[in-house]
């Protein structure tokens, strides 16, 4: 019977195995790499040393951690015991100094503090000048520990609140608007101004044609001596026409300028703001 069994099993075991099924079927599969059961890790896995790590327990400070280990333990807080706290704070302390040096200096710190203040309770009390008992040693440690829980429990209920974008969101409701049209109520008032405004600004936009006028400097230069001839003096305004237009005027100021630097005529003034004369100059003897 035995042999019967030891057969069968022995062709089970040589029979072809279904596509798809590994070879291995007796074992636990570790992980699956792209789908495929892995049984065994790689011989040239790298795994880094501090990829395992674990942190149990994560503190914002030296505060919190005394706070933690003193109410986890239930200590009264006004009445510490300094040598179990400040043992149990050392053990965390060296573990956070393996791991970031950094992050202990604020940690040393206080552990500094502690183990002072351990020093000063096992030494005599000093009575004061009134003669009442110094102040115990713990007192200002025990005041920043009653602050900070303060603290802390007032930030807890603070982030019990319902926050927006967090615990709720601001509703959006989309309403179909309405099939019928709804016309805005128009003053005739208001269509009178509009269509004035229209065409002030048509008048601003519109195209303008301009002209090249051809006037002649030495043409002007021979106008000034004409009017000049046979007087004495002449104002220096008589010999403008502002009625024929901006360009004559510049162009008789340019003859008159012409006419001063080729010193056919004189332009004399008495003193300063007084009216301003021309006349011709004489000619040489």
């Amino acid at each position: 019977m035995s042999e019967t069994h030891d057969s069968a099993g022995l062709e089970a075991a040589e029979a072809p195995l279904p596509p798809g099924m590994p070879e291995v079927v007796d074992h636990v599969a570790v992980a699956r790499l792209y789908g495929e059961p892995l049984f065994q890790l790689p011989q040239d896995l790298y795994i880094p040393p501090d990829a395992l790590e674990v942190f149990l327990e994560a503190f914002e400070g030296p505060l919190d951690l005394l706070l933690y280990l003193i109410r986890k333990q239930n200590f009264n807080i006004l009445d510490i015991p300094m040598a179990a706290v400040t043992r149990q704070y050392l053990t965390y302390v060296e573990q956070v100094r393996k791991r970031n040096l950094e992050l202990a200096a604020e940690y040393l710190l206080m552990a500094a503090m502690l183990i002072e203040i351990k020093s000063r309770m096992l030494l005599p009390p000093k009575k004061t000048a009134e003669g009442e008992e110094a102040e115990d040693p713990r007192a200002e440690l025990v005041r920043r520990l009653l602050e900070y829980e303060q603290i802390k429990i007032a930030a807890a209920q603070l982030g019990n609140l319902p926050q927006y974008g967090r615990d709720f969101l601001k509703a959006q409701v989309y309403i179909e608007q309405s099939l019928q049209p709804r016309f805005p109520d128009v003053h005739v008032v208001e269509l009178q101004e509009a269509w004035a405004d229209i065409l002030k600004r048509a008048r601003l936009v519109q195209h303008h044609k301009i002209t090249r006028e051809e006037l002649s400097v030495r043409e002007h230069m021979s106008i000034v001596l004409r009017q000049l001839q046979g007087q004495k003096f002449v104002e220096f305004e008589q010999l403008f026409e502002p009625e024929k237009g901006t360009p004559v005027l510049v162009v008789t100021f340019i003859a008159l300028l012409e006419l001063a630097k080729e010193s056919l005529i004189e332009i004399t003034q008495a003193e300063a703001f007084a009216p301003i004369y021309v006349r011709l100059a004489y000619a040489p003897a």
